[in-house]
């Protein structure tokens, strides 16, 4: 199996990129909803969360309040850091889970992680493959199709890594900087480079 880590920044369009994939047959492994998962009512790591940051961060029904929680660490970094080191760990263990269970199911294990460059993990795959957006265009993104505030959005692109610092890390970049209609040709080749099914592997 080959073991891919998918990462972009916000806005970047990573998850379509990871829907795709899923869609030719890899076996995905998505962390941001793992992070909605281990901070689910009931849980010790919601628990945690409140500990941290109280009970204001909670919804009326008991859910997280992931907005104002976002509103509240994303504009400061000491608390943003406070989150990351509950949140963090129990995704890392449930997707070391998943990634056992995922053992030979198919050929292609693509872990979908946001923060992947900020938590120097490159080392763990096969290929690291980088979904790429100008800031402009993530910020265009983030307010229009989001629904954020510009101070809210450039807030949470400044709390991630530089694109330049994706782009450091990655064997393989995704140009998602143009039209939806672009992004399919870019996701099939990677594919055909994953599973030797390209052209160039036919003859």
């Amino acid at each position: 199996m080959v073991n891919v880590g998918l990462t972009g920044g916000i806005g970047c369009g990573k998850s379509e990129v990871s829907k795709r994939l899923a869609a030719y047959g890899a076996v995905v492994i998505d962390s941001d909803l793992i992070a909605r998962e281990v901070v689910e009512p009931g849980t010790p790591g919601l628990a945690a969360v409140v500990a941290e940051f109280g009970e204001d961060v909670l919804a009326p029904d008991g859910t997280l309040d992931r907005p104002k929680l976002g509103a509240l660490v994303f504009s400061d970094a000491d608390r943003l850091a406070a989150l990351n080191a509950i949140v963090h760990p129990l995704v890392g263990a449930r997707a070391a889970e998943l990634a056992a269970q995922a053992a030979g199911e198919g050929r292609v294990l693509v872990n979908d992680i946001p923060l992947l460059a900020e938590t120097n993990a490159k080392k763990r795959f096969d290929l690291v493959v980088v979904v790429d957006a100008a800031p402009e265009t993530q910020l265009d993104r983030l307010v229009r199709l989001r629904g954020m505030t510009e101070q809210d959005a450039r807030n949470r692109m400044a709390a991630q890594a530089t694109r330049a610092e994706r782009l450091a890390i990655a064997d393989v970049v995704i140009d998602n900087d143009g039209p939806i209609e672009a992004l399919e040709p870019q996701v099939r080749a990677l594919w055909e480079r994953l599973t030797g099914t390209g052209p160039e592997h036919s003859a």
